[in-house]
């Protein structure tokens, strides 16, 4: 894919991806030293799913669809994609105790829009009147 296309779909350039894949490809090592089963997806994938993520916010469950695995594995591998590249250091993400302490203050508006019932005419026999 052109570095373009790729920046476009991901949000992030070939070399932070490259860069974020050596990060998460120690974190897998380390991981897979103490143990444990066999990941169905690549490191890349993993970081790509994380990426779809941050950038389309879609459901885990549609992630999950795309990549062959389930719900709660994919909310799993993204959780613990981040929390590597967070605790890195070398990318910031923000969290949300971040977003909700910023200086910003928001005006809210609402509009009621519900439904009221309205008051029709009764049918009596005077306004049935045929001529």
């Amino acid at each position: 894919m052109k570095a373009k296309n790729f920046r476009r779909l991901t949000g992030v350039k070939k070399e932070t991806f490259k860069k974020m894949i050596e990060i998460v490809k120690e974190a897998h090592r380390v991981k897979k030293a103490r143990g444990g089963r066999k990941n169905k997806l690549s490191v890349e994938e993993m970081v790509l799913m994380t990426l779809e993520y941050l950038r389309e916010y879609r459901t885990y469950f549609h992630i999950g669809e795309n990549h062959g695995i389930s719900e709660s594995y994919a909310y799993k591998i993204i959780k613990w994609v981040e929390d590597v590249l967070i605790k890195d250091g070398t990318f910031a993400l923000p969290g949300r105790k971040a977003l909700q302490k910023s200086d910003v203050e928001y005006e809210v508006i609402l509009i009621d829009a519900t439904e009221t019932p309205a008051e029709r005419p009764k049918k009596t026999e005077n306004a049935m009147v045929r001529k």
